[in-house]
């Protein structure tokens, strides 16, 4: 009996070989697979962890480049905001004939650095009249604004040119012409462009409903041309009808329905009555009387 209790192995061995080991390679076909997909299994969530850092990645360096781009555009803006608070604007009433933006921006241009300059064409209308006339067939102005990189520039410079001669050259057209200029305080570019947005804007409306009005004239005309027509239309056919039943021997006019008058029963009125009765009883009295005695 010793023997064979020593011969048959112990109850935690058996333990050992019913437990699961993952960990150990098994040679069976099952035991061989097992561990390359979970090795395949691994790699494909690391593939996608990779792929949500590098997205993450990117997405953070999008977000930096576009605040970078709002604070450059910021300090772009308030750059220019500066700038444009030292410029200055003066205005000119009135533009001496064959003056076009580049002569004035050349003859200004002595005195200060120049930004921008406006000039308000004339209007089509009297071009054209000076071109019948024979006058200059160029394109004319009549009022302009100049804007000076330095306000005190353009202020010291509408000082010392306004009412002065223009100069210049003796063979230009413009040498004995006056400068009409003046320099407009606390009045900036964007006040200028604001105003020509609006009055271009006032002049689209006012076309706009001329020609809503002449559009409403010309379907009212086109209405009552239609229903003239329909009249007349009208008109002959009665009149074809007209000669057509004269032709027939129809009298045109037709038959009058006969008017039906009713009559009602009058009653005589109680005054004649009483007049009869009373005319009667006096003869018989008198016969009475008379014939009494």
């Amino acid at each position: 009996m010793k023997e064979k209790l020593s011969s048959e192995p112990p109850l935690h061995a058996y333990r050992l070989q019913l437990e699961p080991q993952p960990f150990i390679r098994v040679t069976g076909l099952l035991g061989f697979f097992q561990p390359a997909a979970h090795r395949r299994r691994m790699s494909e969530e690391e593939l996608v962890k990779g792929e949500d850092s590098k997205k993450e990645q990117t997405d953070k360096e999008v977000e930096k480049l576009k605040a970078e781009r709002k604070v450059k555009r910021k300090r772009r803006l308030l750059k220019e905001a500066a700038k444009a608070d030292k410029r200055g604007v003066c205005y000119l009433s009135r533009i001496p004939p064959r003056m076009d933006p580049i002569k004035l921006r050349q003859i200004l241009s002595q005195f200060g650095e120049l930004e921008r300059i406006y000039l308000t064409p004339e209007d089509p209308s009297a071009h054209v009249h000076r071109k019948k006339a024979g006058g200059y067939r160029g394109q004319g102005f009549t009022e302009g604004w100049v804007e000076f990189t330095n306000k005190v520039v353009a202020k010291r410079t509408a000082s010392m040119l306004n009412g002065e001669q223009i100069g210049g050259r003796k063979k230009s057209s413009f040498y004995y012409d006056l400068w009409n200029i003046k320099y407009l305080s606390k009045f900036k570019w964007d006040h200028l462009t604001e105003e020509i947005a609006y009055k271009n804007a006032t002049r689209e409306q006012k076309l706009e409903l001329e020609l809503s009005a002449a559009k409403k004239e010309r379907d009212f005309y086109l209405a009552k041309v239609d229903q003239s027509r329909a009249l007349s239309s009208i008109d002959e056919r009665l009149k074809k009808r007209h000669k057509i039943q004269q032709a027939a021997g129809s009298t045109s006019e037709e038959p009058q329905a006969a008017k039906v008058t009713r009559q009602f029963p009058q009653t005589k009125p109680v005054r004649d009555n009483a007049e009869k009765k009373k005319a009667g009883l006096s003869k018989d009295v008198l016969a009475g009387v008379f014939g009494g005695s």
